[in-house]
């Protein structure tokens, strides 16, 4: 009896409307999370919200980051996972591109949630950001180390769980006096005349490291 009671309410004038929500639950029923793709890198430029320091030393790598975005006709713009965000490509590669917009001492909250959010491995994540130890206008590419007294690094390595990761390394110098005051400060007139072509081989560097790999990056751009 209750599989006729059960025939009659699918087929007689309840069908349509069971049928009917069904097909409207179908509709949002959670689609299982497709893997990231094979190409895609997550490219973080540290750095600290407000225009107050748009242009000082510790934003760096934001410049960078706009100067990608900019070469390749893209924005910013999208807010996602405490960042943000954009995206370009170069050649078959896709590259995430991201400003956390916390403080720079909590960028690692940013990072982590990124990682997470485009599920990229460390191994495919670039890192920008000044460096003290190098001169002005010097750039290291490395797979990993210490956070040489970056802040914004010591919050990444913490959220990671490891110190081994590849970043690019932007010298700013190091100051006689105050090494916070120096990285939250502009740049001297000088250095803003050498600035723009500085940002331009920071993302040239980028690029290369997406197309040819950490390693021979490495080669290519740790000369002098």
């Amino acid at each position: 009896m209750q599989e006729a009671h059960g025939w009659r309410k699918c087929n007689g004038a309840e069908g349509p409307r069971l049928l009917g929500e069904l097909r409207y639950g179908a509709m949002f029923r959670r689609k299982p999370a497709q893997p990231a793709p094979a190409d895609r890198w997550l490219v973080i430029g540290l750095g600290n919200p407000g225009r107050e320091y748009e242009r000082s030393r510790h934003n760096v790598g934001f410049l960078v980051i706009d100067e990608l975005a900019r070469r390749h006709g893209a924005r910013v713009t999208d807010r996602a996972a405490k960042s943000l965000t954009g995206r370009i490509r170069r050649g078959e590669h896709e590259l995430v591109l991201a400003k956390p917009q916390t403080w720079m001492n909590l960028s690692g909250q940013a990072a982590k949630a990124l990682k997470a959010k485009y599920d990229v491995p460390l191994g495919r994540l670039l890192v920008v950001h000044d460096e003290l130890d190098l001169p002005f206008g010097r750039l290291r590419i490395r797979s990993g180390g210490s956070s040489a007294g970056n802040h914004g690094l010591d919050s990444l390595i913490g959220s990671f769980g490891t110190k081994t990761f590849p970043r690019i390394r932007v010298g700013v110098g190091r100051p006689v006096g105050d090494a916070v005051d120096y990285v939250l400060s502009p740049f001297t007139d000088d250095e803003r005349a050498q600035l723009p072509d500085l940002v331009r081989r920071v993302a040239d560097a980028v690029e290369y490291t997406v197309e040819h790999g950490l390693d021979r990056a490495m080669t290519e751009f740790n000369r002098g």
